[in-house]
Formats: structure tokens, sequence, C-alpha cells
């Protein structure tokens, strides 16, 4: 008779491969290979309560080769989350919670989406920092309010993607001693042997990272496995990665053969292999002692829970204030005052909107102490450092300002798992042209609903000299193309308060901040408006003085080239009206009187930006209609790129008439 360990592993391995027959597609290979390894992390390890999914101080677990999500779903369900076996029958079907690959916020105790791979193990590494940073700053002596590790597990696939040695590299240095990854070393992948890509020493290279390597020969032995994990729990220093020798559809005559990655073994194959295991045929069978089991398992995560509220209550009453402070932080409101913000820039003439930007961050880390962040080594360009208040590192794990590195791939995922953990509002820095370098993280963030900021200055031609390299031209484009992100370009230090207050309150998706790197016009005469109108993602900055012929809309330091061209036109007795268009998301959830009184549909209109002018006509109607750039810079200063790219006053002046 099996023990209670080899029970529960043939029930994980065989509810992953009947899900995935089930479904006619899949990924059985990866459960077969891996069901010991989650078996006992979660019998022995890991601290959760199913019926507390969202629990601040559970253990977080991340499966970060998403495509074995049929193992996850298979613990979830023996483990007591609200995940049936109707769902597990529904695997990969339509408006089941039991979707191809792990997505947060759909499947209850999916702490991440996970998928892309290397990005479940950076984003760990963003939850090790937030745990870190979090119980430094607020346990106290007798209240260990957060005390939890990060584990996760990981693949070939992960550790050949870029983004995990970015994220693996940066956790040596911070030595996140509470983050402990499993690697699945089954030496394979889809293409065949991993002998034929992936011949490096991974414990070489993760021993030169900073972290304990730890080795596992045999992935059926519990008792080794156990042994690694104690291991790296001892390990307070150092992050640990414990490489395990597992078989890729282990016990199925398709072990070890690329061919059970990713299709079903198929009803015969998988009747030989439930054979040889002395499995029973049923599908979806689960053995009544592993469901007693794992119940009791779920009632001590429980009391667990129920002591860390009793604990909580204690804190509470103990240290009100800081329990104020933390609360603030995971659940919100995350209010800027705006009307405060703008007063910063009252006395200003000018000022970039990446300087403003470092200005209203000041400002907002002392009103929110959630905000935490900082730059792919570009904090004093991008104006992200925050002032007076320490780096998070190993010897000082309550700074708020991180060094991520030339890292911006990593650092995007990171700030994912800041956001993911809870009681952060994580931004981070870098040149707008190299948002392609993290773009992946920002489309997990806008699939998660995850309110990340990313901090992009230099956001044109006009930053000069450094050339087309370092000039974004379809850069905003494209992060507009991304449903759910929230693309901010402001004209002026005004609208940029603006989108800061818009992009930490509403945590309901990632914001992008483009922001300038030459010297523009604050518009403090028009004050008022742009505060109220900047709120709804675009608005009337200038009324035509008569009736309108035309309107002009700009985004960033376009805008103030529309309002000269608009003077310029109005001492002609052509009337325009400009409108000042920050955020076209924000501005297209107005409503659609709001939208035909900013925009009147009879009048023509002309767009002006500096950057790729396909996606305007959504706004007037063809692309003739657009002043922009659809080419690569030069290196010049600014000013003259400006004028040589036909950015000018005339320019402008001569398209409206054009166009009336």
């Amino acid at each position: 008779m099996d023990s209670i360990a080899q029970a529960g592993v043939k029930t994980l391995r065989f509810l992953a491969v009947d899900q995935v027959e089930q479904a006619k597609s899949g990924h059985p290979g990866f459960p077969l290979g891996t069901a010991p390894l989650l078996y006992c992390l979660w019998d022995r390890f890991l601290t959760y309560d199913p019926a507390a999914p969202s629990w601040l101080n559970r253990d977080r677990f991340i499966l970060s080769p998403g495509h074995g999500s049929a193992l996850l779903y298979a613990m979830l369900h023996v483990a007591g989350y609200a995940v049936s076996l109707d769902d597990l029958k529904n695997f990969r079907q339509w408006g089941s919670i039991t979707p191809g690959h792990p997505e947060y916020g759909l499947t209850p105790g999916v702490d991440a989406s996970t998928g892309p791979l290397g990005h479940g193990f950076a984003m760990g590494v963003g939850m090790a920092i937030a745990e870190a940073l979090l119980g430094a700053t607020y346990n106290r002596p007798g209240y260990d309010i957060i005390d939890h590790y990060t584990f996760g597990l990981t693949s070939d696939g992960d550790l050949m993607e870029g983004v995990a040695s970015e994220a693996a590299s940066l956790a040596g240095t911070l030595g996140l001693g509470k983050l402990i990854y499993i690697y699945d070393d089954n030496k394979i992948t889809i293409e065949g042997s991993t002998a034929g890509a992936f011949a490096e020493d991974v414990g070489g290279r993760f021993t030169a990272y900073g972290w304990q390597v730890l080795r596992v020969g045999d992935s059926e032995d519990q008792e080794a496995l156990a042994a690694a994990i104690k291991e790296a729990q001892a390990d307070k220093e150092r992050p640990s990665l414990i490489i395990v020798r597992t078989h890729i559809g282990y016990g199925s005559p398709k072990m070890d053969d690329a061919s059970c990655h990713g299709e079903p073994l198929g009803p015969a194959l998988t009747k030989e292999t439930k054979e040889k295991a002395g499995w029973p045929l049923e599908p979806f069978y689960v053995p009544e002692k592993v469901r007693e089991h794992f119940a009791a398992k779920a009632a001590e995560g429980a009391k667990k829970q129920a002591a860390w509220q009793r604990l909580w209550a204690a804190y509470e009453k103990e240290h009100p204030a800081l329990a104020e402070e933390l609360r603030q932080r995971l659940e919100g409101p995350y209010e800027l005052d705006t009307e405060a913000l703008a007063d910063l820039f009252k006395e200003k003439t000018k000022a970039a909107t990446r300087a403003a930007s470092g200005d209203i961050l000041q400002a907002a880390a002392k009103q929110l102490p959630a905000l935490v962040g900082g730059s792919a080594d570009l904090g004093p360009s991008n104006k992200t450092v925050l002032k007076n208040i320490p780096y998070f590192s190993k010897k000082e794990r309550t700074g708020r300002n991180i060094h991520f590195g030339v890292r911006e791939h990593g650092m995007g995922a990171a700030l994912n798992g800041m956001a993911l953990h809870g009681g952060c509002i994580p931004y981070g820095g870098t040149f707008l042209v190299f948002a392609d370098f993290l773009r992946p993280a920002i489309r997990m963030a806008a699939l998660m609903g995850l309110g990340s900021i990313f901090v992009l200055t230099h956001d044109s031609i006009s930053l000069g000299e450094d050339g087309p390299t370092h000039q974004p031209i379809e850069t905003a484009m494209g992060l507009r193309l991304m449903p759910n992100v929230k693309v901010y370009r402001p004209a002026d230090a005004l609208e940029t308060a603006v989108a800061y207050k818009m992009a930490c309150a509403e945590r309901k998706g990632p914001s992008c901040l483009l922001l300038s790197r030459q010297d523009l016009p604050v518009l403090n005469e028009h004050r008022a408006t742009v505060l109220a109108g900047a709120a709804k993602g675009g608005y009337v900055l200038s009324e035509a003085e008569g009736e309108a012929r035309a309107i002009i809309i700009a985004t960033g330091s376009e805008v103030h080239l529309a309002l000269a061209a608009q003077k310029e036109l109005q001492a002609e007795g052509i009337a325009v009206r400009v409108v000042s268009l920050p955020c076209w998301e924000v501005f297209e959830e107005q409503d659609a009187a709001y939208k035909e009184a900013v925009l009147p549909s009879e009048l023509p209109k002309l767009a002006v930006e500096a950057g790729a002018t396909l996606g305007w006509e959504r706004y007037v109607g063809s692309r003739e209609n657009v002043l922009g750039i659809d080419r690569y810079g030069a290196s010049a200063p600014g000013g003259v790129l400006m004028e040589k790219f036909g950015f000018t006053t005339a320019a402008v002046v001569a398209k409206v008439k054009k166009i009336i």
C-alpha cells in the first residue's frame, strides 16, 4: 500500500494528466516529473490557509513555468482551495477558473500570473523585497506581523531567459534569504536535450550571483528534498536554489522524451502509465486518505491564520500608529493632493516634466509611505531618487530607494512582484526608448491589473544629441496598444501632478509616465482648467476666440507648440481650439457627451505629437491630419531636431490652414 506521501504525489500526477486528457491539450510531462517537489513543499513547509487565500502573512508560491498549470490546479484542489473537481474537468475551457497558464485574480491560491518564462522567477524577487522591507519597517519585538517565505518552482526554460538572470543577480546582491526556488532540472526542452543550448553550470552561476546552491539527486526522495528546504530556510543571508534532478514524463512510456512536453499522452499511454504506477484508471480519482490528510493541513493553516489575526489585534493596541500606517499601505486609499502638488510649481515659469516628476515624488513620498522604487541605474537622469530616504540593501531593509542596476526587464518584473505582495506602490524609471526592454513586464502588470508605475523620461527626439538609438519614435504609440495600460504624456508640471495622482490612486493597472528632458512652460495661467481637465484624460486647454474652425490636439511638449500656433492663427483671423490629450485611455473612459464636447465631430482636427502618426486617425480621421514623425531621429541639439523635423509654429499653422 502506498504511503500517504506516495499516494499524494500520484494523486497530483494523475489529476494533472487527467486534466490534459480531458482538454485534449496541455503539458503532462512537467506535472509527472515535478509532482513530488510540489507535494513536499505544500505538505511540509508552505504556510497557507485555503479559506483565506489572500492572507497577508501566508507564504507565497510561484509556478514560474506556468505551462505546468494542471499540476498547480491539482494541488490547489487537494489542498482545499475553492477549485473543484469540476473546475479541473474544465481545464483550458471557456469561462473556467483553470486556464492554460495560471492567472492571478481568477483562481484562488494563484499568487501570480505566469507563463512567459522567467517572469515568475523575477516577480518572486520583487515579492521577497516587499516582505523584507515591510517586515523590517513594521515588525516589533513580539510582533512579527510580516514574516513569511517566497517559494517557487523554476525550470530550465526560466533560467535560460535573461529576465531571470537579471533578477537572480539582484536577489543575490540584496541577500534575500527568504527566497527559495526549487529548480526542475529535467535536462529537456521542447526541441530536445538541453545540451544543445544550455550546457552551462547553473549551480556555479547562481553561486557567483551570491545564492546558496543545494542539490537533490532524486526527485522521488522526499526526505532529501525536505532536508534541502530546511537548509535553505536556515540561511538567512542568501537566497537559495535547490537543484533537483527530475525526469519529464516520469513513469510514462515517454519519460525523458521531449514529445511529452506539450501534448496529451493519449488514452493508451495514460492507461499504461496509471497501471505501471498501480493507480486506478478512474479519471480524476482522489483517495480519501489524501483528502483527509490535506483537510488536516488546511485546519492547521486556519489555526495559524487565526493566531496571526490575534497577533494583529494585539499589535493594533500596542502600536496603533504603525498598524494604521501599514493598513493604509495595504488597503489604501492612496490619496495625493493635486492642489498641493501644483503649488510646488506656482512660482516656476518652466520645468522639464522629468524634473517636475522628481519634485512630485519627493512630496508624494511624504504622503504615501507605500511609495517604493528606483531606476535602471538612471536615477539622476530620471529624477527618481527619494531624498533623505535610505536605499534598500542587505544592511538596510527599510530603504524605499532601490538600486535595480542596468536591468530594465528585471526591474519591471520585480515591481510587479512588489505590487502582488501588497503594501507597496512600486515605481521604476528608465528612458522611454528602453521601455521596449521592460515591455513584457508592463504587459504582465496590465494582465494582472497591477498598479506598477513606469517613469519613462527623455520622451522624444527633443532629448537631442544622444541620437536615434535613444530617441523614441514609435514607443508611445506602442504602449497605447496594450489594453489596461494608462499612458500619460503630460504637457507640463501641472499635468504631471495629475498623472501621479491618478497613477497612485487608481491601482487597477499600470501607468506609464512619458516625461520630457527639456524645460516646458508651466501652465499656471490655466491652473484650474489643467487640474480639472487632465483628470479626464483630455480637455479644452485654450478655447478659440470666436467660432472655432478647427481643433489642434497635442500631447506633451507639443501642446506648447499648439498654443503658439493658435495665437498666430488668431492674429490671421482663424479661430482654433487647443485640446490637450495627456492620456488617451482616461479620455476614452469619459462619456460620449463629454468626448463630443471636447472634440466635436463636425470640426476638422490636427494632431501634433513628436512620434509615430499611426493611431491618431482615431481622433483626426486620417494620418494626413497628423504632424508627427515616422522615421528615426538624428544626433543634434533638441531644438535643432524639432525644427529640422518640422515641429515649428509655421508648420502647425500651415497644416491647420490645409485641413480647414
